[in-house]
């Protein structure tokens, strides 16, 4: 196939999601990450669930505290939220990649099957998100881990209220826990990098800009 006046095939953006628990440094680490692979001429799309939707909304009432939902609700609400966040026409994860936009999320579906994993079906949950035609598999998973109660010193130090998953250390470790559950469960059909974040910034993205130029 040629391409006049030497156009070449728009390059497909990659899709990177960081995930860990409350309080593990991921928006710093996405934003310094962004602003690395933007000196490097990369288009980067910087997005994070739950969205700025009306599904999105409601899921802050609930983690907020003001509404109650069950466990299987805030699932659903999530999947519901994903599907959005990949496919609509504005900003759509979907649609950013085909315009050859790399996009890294804060939290993806990992989160749903680690928090939501914890009270309700995980079967049932996996298979909805990972079965669902318009959820996208990312390119890479960034898991990155920090001791529990370090997190809850960070959350307790930086923020003036906490969300529902956040007031409890022993939610935190149960949390971590199906995290890594999770992982196991999908073993080599994702692709995932745990970290070590208990560590100097700079110094851990440093580690992170190394495992992501394995797919750019």
């Amino acid at each position: 196939m040629t391409f006049p006046f030497n156009e070449q095939p728009l390059k497909k953006g990659a899709f990177i999601v960081f995930e860990g628990l409350d309080g593990s440094g991921k928006g710093t680490q996405i934003q310094l990450l962004a602003s690395r692979l933007r000196q490097e001429n990369i288009k980067v799309s910087c997005s994070a669930e739950p969205t700025q939707s009306s599904t999105g909304g409601l899921i802050r009432d609930v983690l907020a505290g003001d509404i109650k939902r069950s466990p299987a609700e805030l699932g659903a609400l999530f999947l519901t939220d994903r599907i959005h966040h990949n496919i609509n026409s504005s900003n759509g994860i979907k649609m950013c990649l085909e315009n050859g936009i790399t996009v890294i999320c804060d939290r993806y579906y990992y989160s749903s099957f680690a928090y939501q994993g914890t009270e309700c079906d995980l079967e049932w949950l996996m298979a909805a998100n990972l079965n669902c035609p318009d959820i996208i598999k990312p390119d890479l998973c960034i898991f990155l881990d920090v001791p529990p109660n370090e997190c809850s010193d960070r959350i307790s130090n930086n923020r003036s209220s906490k969300e529902i998953f956040e007031k409890s250390i022993d939610t935190l470790k149960a949390v971590r826990s199906k995290f890594f559950e999770v992982f196991s469960l999908l073993d080599k059909s994702e692709n995932i990098a745990v970290l070590n974040a208990d560590t100097p910034v700079s110094e851990l993205s440093d580690k992170i800009y190394e495992v992501v130029k394995k797919i750019l």
